[in-house]
């Protein structure tokens, strides 16, 4: 039996994408819990590189669910899922030539690993926005650690699911002692090299 998935090879590879882009592509991705930062400092980063003339692109946990994963719960397999999901999408922009932005939960090691996996070690570039609970909770904009607590919202990280600190992250961020801005000079000035 013929094998349907094998890849098909084109003529421009990422090798000119990133030639005519004049820098290279690779994920950048946020780990933490919820309300900790993540996507305020990506949004930020993004904003910075773009003035840099750095093509990007964000993917975001909530604005894939609305299309991409819309099927999909909060289930432990389903967040899996959705992470594995994404990857493959950063994937694409990385061949694409894009730098791209990653700002999702990910509470697993083990997955955290497979999505590096997934785009290969040296496109992967993983920023733990270290928030304490508290803070978090304080924060709580869209009211779900207070549905958490009631026992309304099921399997939410930090109160009734796990969240795995990463053991090497190649940026930690301590909103506590940094502003968001002082957050993405120090995410700047890491990259600087690999771009």
């Amino acid at each position: 039996m013929a094998n349907l998935n094998k890849k098909q090879d084109y003529t421009i590879t990422r090798a000119n994408r990133e030639k005519m882009n004049r820098h290279h592509s690779f994920l950048i991705w946020f780990t933490g819990l919820s309300g900790s930062g993540k996507s305020t400092i990506a949004n930020l980063l993004e904003k910075k590189l773009h003035e840099q003339k750095i093509h990007t692109y964000t993917l975001d946990g909530d604005n894939l669910r609305r299309g991409l994963t819309k099927e999909l719960t909060f289930s432990e397999v389903d967040r899996n899922e959705n992470l594995r999901r994404t990857a493959e999408v950063a994937k694409l922009f990385i061949d694409a030539g894009t730098v791209v932005i990653a700002a999702f939960i990910s509470p697993y090691i083990n997955m955290r690993e497979q999505i590096k996996d997934i785009v290969g070690t040296e496109n992967y570039i993983e920023i733990f926005v270290n928030t304490p609970l508290e803070v978090c909770e304080q924060r709580d904009v869209k009211g779900l650690y207070k549905k958490a607590r009631t026992g309304e919202l099921k399997n939410f990280t930090g109160i009734s699911a796990p969240y795995e600190t990463p053991i090497n992250p190649f940026v930690e961020i301590d909103t506590v002692k940094e502003t968001p801005e002082q957050a993405v000079q120090k995410i700047l000035s890491m990259i600087k090299s690999k771009l």
